[in-house]
Formats: C-alpha cells, sequence, structure tokens
C-alpha cells in the first residue's frame, strides 16, 4: 500500500470524525431548544392563568391591592424576561406573589369555596407539575450538551464552531431550600 494512500484515509477518517462530532454537537444543541420550549409552553399557560385569577381574587378581596399589584407585576415581567436567567427570576418572583396571593385567600372563606378560584387553583397546580418535568428536561438536555461541548475531543470542534455552554434553568430561592420547621403544639385540656 502506498503512503499517498494511507494519507488519504487517515484524512477521510478524520473528517468523518469531525463530521460525526459536529452533527452531535447539533443535535444536543436542538434537544435543549426543545427543552426550552416546553419551559416555555408551561410559563405562558401560567401567565395567561393569571389574569383569570386575580378577576375571581378580586370579587372577594378587591381591597388587597397590594397583593394583586404585585401579582400582576410579577406576571408581567415574567411575559417581558429574556434568556434563560431573565425567565428563572421572573418565574421565581411569580411564584412567591402567587403563593403571597394564596395565603391571602385562607382569609376569606368564601374565595376559597368558590369553584372559579378551586379550579384556577387546580389548573395552576397542574401548571406547576408540567412546569417542573419540563425544567427537569431542559436541564437533563443541557448538563448532557455541556458535556459534550467541554469534554475532549468534542470541544476541539465545539470551540470554532460556535457552540457555547448552556445555562441551567435553576431557580435561585434560599427559602425553598430550607426544610421547614414543623412543632406539634400540645393542648392541655
Amino acid at each position: 500500500m502506498r503512503i499517498e494512500w494511507v494519507v488519504a484515509i487517515l484524512v477521510v477518517a478524520v473528517i468523518g470524525y469531525g463530521i460525526f462530532v459536529f452533527n452531535r454537537l447539533v443535535r444536543h444543541r436542538n434537544l435543549v431548544a426543545e427543552g426550552w420550549s416546553g419551559i416555555d409552553v408551561q410559563l405562558r399557560r401560567r401567565a395567561d392563568l393569571v389574569p383569570n385569577l386575580i378577576e375571581t381574587v378580586k370579587a372577594y378581596a378587591g381591597h388587597e391591592r397590594g397583593v394583586l399589584e404585585d401579582v400582576v407585576t410579577a406576571r408581567d415581567a415574567g411575559v417581558s424576561a429574556a434568556g434563560v436567567q431573565g425567565q428563572a427570576a421572573a418565574s421565581q418572583a411569580l411564584g412567591a406573589a402567587l403563593g403571597r396571593l394564596f395565603v391571602l385567600a385562607e382569609a376569606y372563606p368564601q374565595l376559597k369555596a368558590d369553584k372559579n378560584f378551586l379550579k384556577l387553583q387546580e389548573q395552576l397546580a397542574d401548571i406547576e407539575d408540567q412546569l417542573q418535568m419540563a425544567r427537569r428536561y431542559f436541564n437533563g438536555a443541557t448538563r448532557d450538551y455541556n458535556t459534550l461541548v467541554q469534554s475532549f475531543p468534542d470541544a476541539i470542534i465545539a470551540g470554532p464552531f460556535g457552540f457555547n455552554p448552556g445555562a441551567f434553568f435553576e431557580i435561585d430561592n434560599a427559602a425553598d431550600r430550607v426544610a421547614p420547621t414543623v412543632s406539634f403544639e400540645v393542648r392541655k385540656p
């Protein structure tokens, strides 16, 4: 076998491997985009539900303006937020505002019994479950993609072709990471 044939085979093998790595990086980048699409859909569903929730609460607790305005502001911030970090921060703010709204509902027994409110609350719980699953999928796809982008030999192809590590969708809320304190008060008859 001539040396030219060996060199040609090696060149074809290197080019073939480069194409394989490039295509694998593209596939994983598309999986990350698909995961983000799932999160975006759930965030939009939640944002679309908020106005109905606000109207229902207004009927019973309209004078609680501060809480209602916080929810509307957080919703609007979520709709206009850009990027993974921006959406994560907006999602966290909206979650906190909705939490205060549901605490407010505890003070109004008629609101807690309202069928529309209960249905909206159920829909919101379903959306939160779907959002959690979408977040998990997105973060898994991002992890796999980042591993490829940062690992040798894929990093040799990734850098020059603009494959950069992606950001995780993280909710940075220290209160969520602290275990709740539970105490049982014993009453003496």
